[in-house]
């Protein structure tokens, strides 16, 4: 029981580590060709895939997690895993707006949970 619970956040939070790479990481290579960029991109996403798919197919099979649920909580993760990439990654500083953002995307998370009437 737990495991379903929890098992699907870890593993989103793997995947899109994995899928920010994919997408932004050639930004600091910008000597690669692009042909280059895209495959070692599409290499990095194949494994996100393999975090991702599973992540939520155990949440949504197994009766944990809604579909809107899933979508939302991999939405949160995303920008709260980019707002680390950029900073550390792509050294760029976080704004008032993008924190009032995820504000909204916090918000988000506590409406998809609140029980269906």
């Amino acid at each position: 029981m737990i495991r379903t619970y929890l098992l699907p956040p870890l593993l989103l939070i793997g995947s899109n580590i994995l899928m920010t790479f994919a997408w932004y990481g050639h930004l600091k290579r910008p000597a690669w060709p692009l042909w280059m960029a895209i495959v070692v991109s599409w290499s990095i996403a194949f494994l996100e895939y393999c975090l991702a798919v599973p992540a939520n197919r155990i949440g949504y099979l197994a009766g944990a997690y809604s579909g809107q649920q899933l979508k939302v909580m991999q939405e949160v993760i995303t920008l709260t895993v980019f707002a680390g990439f950029s900073v550390l990654v792509l050294g760029e500083s976080l704004r008032w707006n993008y924190l009032a953002a995820m504000a909204c995307l916090v918000a988000a998370v506590g409406f998809i949970f609140l029980p269906a009437r």
